[in-house]
């Protein structure tokens, strides 16, 4: 196997350095998130450190790098403390990836792409139109990380939309039939195709005997 020290990845060009560690956490989900200045101006970009952080109150939370520059998506969240969440899926990966494009603040990702803003149940935040899962979040917190000037973002959900098809019997959704879509890295994309789900487990007992 290849191997790499913390000398060896200090000493990496840095975008070598970016690639190698931003891959080797493995496959992260791939969320638009959508919001609104207080001037009424949509935002959307993409984002790929969403993370669950509870179930009961349902928390989300995601990281944002320093904001020593212009981040619009944490600036329009802290102005009006909302944002959605919505799904990548396979049929909008270039447009989605295209938002990470550092635009001004006066212009609309929805603008410059084919994504389609659509707004549900009078909530501020703009939604992804036709993406499989779009979630209407609530601002809750937020964490510096002192290590390395980032912050996270704690967010509780609102509203949950599903497409027809993808929720389970027992609550699973399954992306896979969404086509969602993962992101490896910074910019390699990848949809699933299958979920291989394993039952619930327990410690295995009378271990001594085996």
């Amino acid at each position: 196997m290849i191997e790499f020290d913390i000398k060896d990845i200090n000493q990496m060009h840095h975008l070598y350095r970016i690639n190698l560690i931003n891959s080797c956490s493995g496959y992260k989900s791939a969320n638009l998130i959508g919001t609104k200045s207080k001037d009424d101006i949509s935002n959307v970009a993409v984002f790929s450190s969403v993370t669950h952080l509870g179930s009961d109150p349902a928390l989300l939370g995601f990281f944002l790098r320093p904001t020593t520059v212009i981040r619009n998506t944490y600036d329009n969240i802290k102005e009006t403390g909302f944002f959605t969440l919505n799904h990548i899926h396979q049929h909008i990966i270039e447009d989605a990836h295209h938002t990470s494009a550092k635009y001004e603040a006066s212009i609309s990702e929805f603008d410059v792409t084919k994504l389609e803003e659509e707004y549900k149940d009078d909530f501020l935040a703009p939604f992804v139109k036709n993406c499989p899962l779009q979630l209407a979040m609530e601002y809750v917190e937020e964490y510096p990380i002192k290590a390395n000037d980032t912050i996270l973002l704690i967010g509780k959900i609102k509203k949950l939309y599903i497409k027809d098809g993808l929720l389970e019997k027992d609550g699973f959704i399954n992306l896979s039939k969404g086509n969602v879509a993962a992101i490896n890295g910074l910019d390699a994309y990848a949809v699933p195709s299958s979920n291989s789900r394993l039952e619930y487990q327990r410690p295995k007992m009378n271990l001594s005997n085996q």
